[in-house]
Order: structure tokens, then sequence, then C-alpha cells
């Protein structure tokens, strides 16, 4: 199967998808970009605008997974000290639509749980994230790592990567942050990432006491 994984990151939500499909991931970092390929050599990794290649590449494709930037709809965005006045970012609800409406392949759109109502009401809630997609999402219990949000001292940061079983040599860092926890937390679980796929294809898991039949 052709899949195509938007704003891949260090590749959280691609870690368990195995090597039988054609995966294309593209990331606007290239520091962040070159962490996938070392993890991932057998995808092709594009430098790139997710959003844009989106809209040029869609048809290509047979499965989509696309995580958006949450910065601007997570709750914290609103909790946050400093005085930040910025828009929301309605990218994510135009790939939503643009996914629901033209394209022909199974898709999922993946982002936090805001601190407003969701503009298009989600498929499925898990854990602490929002899915929209055009296939059903069964029941699943996302797991997360003591200290998830808080976590950014070195040690935290490589326990993080050894939950995720990502490596990469020091810390990397996201734009701006100064954190090297943040990437780790932009990182979609890894059996989260493939129970969803799994969803899409169909496949009952033994190992995971937590699916319940899907259709």
């Amino acid at each position: 199967m052709k899949i195509l994984n938007l704003y891949a990151g260090i590749g959280g939500n691609r870690k368990l998808w195995g090597n039988d499909h054609d995966i294309t991931a593209v990331e606007l970092e290239d520091k962040i970009a070159e962490v996938y390929k070392q993890n991932f050599p057998n995808d092709t990794v594009v430098v790139a605008d997710a959003h844009r290649y989106l809209l040029d590449h869609y048809k290509e494709f047979d499965f989509v997974w696309s995580s958006p930037p949450c910065q601007t709809h997570s709750k914290m965005a609103k909790a946050t000290r400093h005085d930040l006045k910025r828009y929301s970012d309605m990218s994510l609800y135009q790939e939503i639509l643009l996914l629901q409406h033209f394209f022909k392949g199974k898709w999922v759109v993946e982002n936090v749980k805001p601190y407003y109502t969701p503009l298009i009401p989600p498929t499925k809630e898990v854990g602490r994230h929002l899915i929209w997609s055009n296939f059903k999402i069964g029941n699943f219990k996302s797991e997360n790592i003591k200290g998830f949000i808080t976590n950014g001292t070195v040690a935290e940061t490589e326990k993080m990567k050894d939950w995720l079983g990502i490596q990469y040599e020091g810390n990397l860092y996201y734009k701006n942050n100064h954190c090297p926890g943040q990437v780790l937390r932009n990182c979609v679980e890894p059996k989260t990432g493939q129970y969803i796929l799994d969803c899409a294809l169909n496949i009952v898991r033994k190992s995971n006491t937590k699916q319940v039949t899907l259709f």
C-alpha cells in the first residue's frame, strides 16, 4: 500500500508499520527529517511543506496520515504563562475537508484535544488525541510515559527515546523550542499508530486485548 505520512516528525506513528508498505514521509525541518531517515531507511523522506504536499500529491496514495502542528489548538496554548497573540492554524480543518470530499483512499487526521469545541466533530478520541477518519476505529487505550508533558531533562529525554523505540544522538530541537523533549512529545505513541493503521486495513491482532470488533 502507498502511504503518505505528513508532518512525519521522527516517526512515532510510523514505528510499528513494518516494511511491507511504500511510505513517503514529509517533514519540514531538515534535522528532524534526517533522524526519521536514519530510523526508517526504506521510506522516501521529503523535506517540504506537508500542507502543500498533500494538495499536490494526495491522488498518488492509498492511505494518508496527517498530524498537523497542534500548538495553536492545544489546551496549553490557553494555559501558557506567555501572552501569545496568534490565530489557531486552520490548515487542520482545510486538510480534513479536502480528504473528506476529494480523497478516494483511507485517511486519518490526528491532533490533540483542543481548548475549544472542534469545528468538525472527530471520529474518535484516543487518549490525548482526536482522530478524524473515513473508517471505523474501535476502542483502544493509548499509553503515555510518566511525565509526558513536562519531561525535559537529558535523562528524561533518553527515557522517552527508549519508550518510543526511536534513537538518535544528543538533543534535537523543534524550531525555536529549547526543550529537548518537545520533538518526542510531538510523536504519536507507536502502538496507537499501529492500531489505527490496523483499523484501516481491518486487521485484528490477537495480542491486542483492548481491541474490539471493528466492522
